[in-house]
């Protein structure tokens, strides 16, 4: 087999490395992107609904999560990096992508440390990165699993196994490498990073196709563009662009979706995790090159996912165990086995959907960065759709314990056992990749908040907050936001510092608000929207008010009817919170299977407390059905005793906080 050739431009820019005022993507220089972000210590959830999670975050997440990481009796990823190191003795435990998930968590210390500047956690992530350093080889090789066994074996193949997560791991640790360099201005992480990078562009100059095939879920996609931004070393961007070119050029499959180029690919396939990488990693790349073709496949793609596979949570990988209808690139008639993968069109189970966190976190990832490259609104909707509803379901309120998969319905009297099925666990021994992936993106909301043009800032998700960035002129912006949202839709904006000329704010309008009302200092103000944003510039004024009131009415959601399951049901949504039906709340006597909503049913919104958390309830009058049991039947005549009684509903990312419960988001209607 012939070994691949390519040829990079080596030329490396020697401008000095900045970290402040950079953005977690920083896009600020990328050609093709139309927006970036505010630097990371410059926004701050001052109160409300993320400030909450923020706190809970700080105190319990980000110190449980390093603890799990470091504690050998939990978990042996930290010390998978002492023995390679050869500060520890023992043999390698876990699973292929253990040093990611450390990198992860790693990475949502400094996000952490962006916006609290704990010289406590400064000290630890040192103490971290001086074990990295040592285990790192000579070479820039880093990955635990391989450094102890060769060792102990004396072998020195690299990215032979096709299930090994080498090239993930090493995306994990440059992404993280760059949060930390823009959080403590540091290059000892980021020295590591580059150094992984320029192993790996040696390496793949000389690999087999099998060998540069070898990639599963593609997260060093999206860490060799961050840091090709963070230094603007082009030989980083001229790999990643090699490694999509190369993608499907080889005996490929749907499940990591390398069976054809990505270029030809149209839908979204296969595992749903590698997938939306590889899709937010091609987003990134696009943003540099501006390249029409790769656009097409990912607004194809785009379209695909969200108007046939995603769930009404933002959730996506609906199948533990599909299947490829087109095999594979060398067996193109057999139906070839797919791995915790998108469905076929329409195919949206709900007891048995799988909707991995890491998968709905990818969507978000995905999503955040289309938004970046086009400005429409759409893709903030999907951001703040799965952040409210699939991501935080994947994690406790108490911030402790967490869910791998993400269902839609929840019974004891499911007849087979689901992997991962059962409550959440705060540690996940099958596998814990989700908890940190989920820890890093609660420490990074406040990224999303807040978007930059050259002449406007973009108001993304609302809640109590507070901006303070510099533009890149140099003038200063402070905006402080005041709001309860998601739990009611009134939104003040306080202009506390803007620029002298004439300068725009952007308010977004959600896909679900069918009416709003704009005041500026107190005076109705009419409004047009464009790509879901409503653009107001003028010359600001310190002490200027903006009210931006979103009508938040209860809606009731059907499905298209091909979604056989949720055929003749409702979801209920308000707002962004999607809302389900938990056991905890049903009268004596009735289970969630056995209610139903009439058409026409008015909710009143509640306060709930869940633990120690305040969140808002839906309650209601429903239809009792279903009084028979079901014991030893398929089918039966139509029962069509019906009673009235009270329903309280909960946000479904709330579900499961109170001990083993049956759930269900889908309902049925009473026309």
């Amino acid at each position: 087999m012939k070994k691949l050739l390519f040829v990079f431009l080596w030329a490396a820019c020697s401008a000095p490395l900045f970290a402040q005022n950079e953005g977690l993507i920083n896009t600020a220089k990328s050609p093709f992107a139309k927006l970036y972000s505010p630097g990371m210590s410059d926004v701050q959830w001052t109160g409300g609904f993320w400030a909450d999670r923020f706190r809970v975050c700080k105190e319990t997440m980000v110190p449980h999560l390093w603890k799990v990481y470091t504690d050998p009796n939990i978990s042996h990823s930290f010390r998978n990096f002492e023995i390679a190191a050869g500060v520890m003795e023992g043999n390698f435990k876990g699973p292929s992508f253990h040093d990611g998930d450390f990198y992860k968590t790693f990475e949502a210390v400094a996000s952490l440390y962006a916006a609290t500047k704990d010289p406590a956690w400064d000290a630890i992530m040192d103490k971290a990165i001086d074990i990295m350093a040592k285990a790192q080889r000579e070479d820039g090789y880093i990955y635990t699993k391989a450094i102890i066994e060769q060792k102990k074996t004396g072998k020195t193949k690299l990215f032979e196994d096709k299930l090994s997560f080498e090239a993930y791991n090493f995306g994990h640790l440059m992404t993280a490498a760059c949060v930390h360099h823009r959080a403590t201005g540091k290059n000892t992480l980021l020295d590591i990073a580059k150094k992984s990078a320029d192993f790996l562009i040696g390496f793949y100059k000389v690999a087999t196709p099998e060998q540069a095939r070898n990639a599963l879920c593609p997260a060093h996609y999206m860490g060799l563009t961050e840091l090709y931004r963070t230094t603007r070393e082009k030989k980083y961007l001229d790999l990643v662009t090699y490694l999509i070119n190369i993608k499907g050029t080889t005996e490929g499959t749907d499940d990591n979706q390398d069976r054809i180029p990505f270029r030809q690919q149209t839908v979204a396939m296969g595992h749903a995790v590698r997938g939306t990488y590889l899709y937010a990693g091609v987003a990134d790349v696009y943003a540099e090159t501006g390249e029409d073709s790769l656009m097409r496949s990912l607004n194809l793609i785009w379209d695909n996912l969200t108007q046939r596979k995603m769930y009404v949570t933002g959730a996506c990988g609906a199948l533990f165990d599909g299947v490829s209808p087109y095999g594979t690139s060398y067996k193109p008639n057999d139906v070839q086995k797919t791995h915790q993968a998108f469905g076929r069109d329409y195919q949206l189970p709900n007891v048995s959907a799988h909707n991995e966190t890491c998968a709905n976190i990818g969507n978000v990832l995905f999503n955040r960065r289309m938004f970046t490259l086009t400005g429409d609104a759409k893709y903030i909707d999907v951001v703040e759709l799965a952040l409210y509803n699939s991501v935080l379901s994947g994690i406790s309120l108490s911030g402790d314990a967490f869910f791998y998969t993400n269902p839609l319905s929840a019974s004891n009297d499911f007849p087979y056992q689901l992997r991962w099925m059962g409550g959440r666990l705060p540690y996940i021994r099958i596998s814990n990749c989700c908890p940190p992936n989920t820890v890093r993106t609660i420490t990074e909301v406040s990224d999303y908040a807040y978007s930059m043009s050259d002449n406007a800032v973009w108001c993304n998700l609302f809640g109590s907050s507070q901006l303070r960035t510099a533009l890149k002129n140099g003038q200063q912006l402070h905006l402080q936001q005041e709001s309860n949202y998601p739990w009611d839709g009134n939104v003040k904006i306080t202009v506390i510092q803007a620029p002298a000329a004439p300068f725009q704010i952007k308010l977004r309008l959600p896909s679900w608000c069918a009416e709003a009302k704009l005041m500026i200092n107190g005076k109705a103000t009419d409004f047009t929207v464009e790509n879901g944003y409503v653009t107001l510039q003028r010359s600001w004024q310190k002490g200027d008010v903006i009210q931006w009131i979103l009508d938040m009415p209860v809606e009731l959601l059907e499905s298209n009817p091909l979604v056989e399951e949720n055929r003749n049901q409702i979801a209920v949504k308000r707002g962004p919170i999607v809302y389900c039906a938990e056991s905890n709340d049903m009268p004596a006597n009735t289970r969630v299977f056995d209610i139903a909503l009439p058409a026409n049913m008015a909710f009143q919104p509640v306060s709930v407390t869940i633990g120690n958390s305040s969140v808002m309830g839906l309650e209601g009058n429903a239809v009792g059905i279903n009084e028979q049991k079901w014991q030893n039947q398929l089918y039966r005549p139509l029962s069509k005793s019906k009673k009235t009684l009270h329903l309280r509903l909960i946000p479904y990312y709330a579900w499961a906080n109170r001990g083993p419960s049956e759930m269900t988001v889908w309902l049925p209607v009473v026309r």
